[in-house]
């Protein structure tokens, strides 16, 4: 009877640690349970982080292909303006030397019309002073011829 007791109280420490393993079984499965939830959680939360990753990197490869063909494009417009700018230069440069070259020959023929005009009017006041020259001397004969008339008659 005393081996049954003891056996009994053996039995009832044994099912007490088998109620409290199997309680600190439970526990541990619903913290199993938890924490598999929480694992479940995040793999979701990466799938979503991943996928919006996904996205924003194809974000980007679209705006930097955009930003890429933009510099293109402003290249390109800079390009054609920077050589319809070497055009007009050219252009302008091209009329410069012709009007130069216009102003030059208008000075020389300024100048020559200056010299010819210079001569005709040295020439002319050549002439004049001849002239009056010569009509003095007319008047001084004609003043003689008058003189010597009074003095015969």
């Amino acid at each position: 009877q005393e081996e049954k007791k003891q056996l009994t109280l053996k039995v009832e420490e044994l099912e007490r640690k088998l109620e409290t393993t199997s309680a600190q079984n439970i526990e541990f499965l619903q913290v199993i349970a938890k924490r598999e939830e929480s694992i479940h959680q995040c793999q979701l939360r990466l799938e979503e982080k991943t996928r919006e990753c996904s996205s924003l990197a194809r974000q980007l490869e679209m705006a930097i292909e955009d930003a890429k063909r933009q510099v293109e494009q402003t290249r390109e417009r800079a390009a054609s303006r920077e050589k319809v700018a070497q055009s007009k230069m050219l252009d302008l440069e091209t009329q410069l030397s012709r009007n130069k070259t216009e102003l030059n020959q208008l000075r020389r023929n300024k100048d020559d019309a200056e010299r010819r005009y210079e001569s005709r009017l040295q020439d002319l006041k050549d002439r004049l002073e001849q002239s009056e020259s010569t009509n003095r001397s007319m008047q001084n004969y004609v003043q003689f011829l008058k003189s010597s008339y009074a003095n015969v008659f």
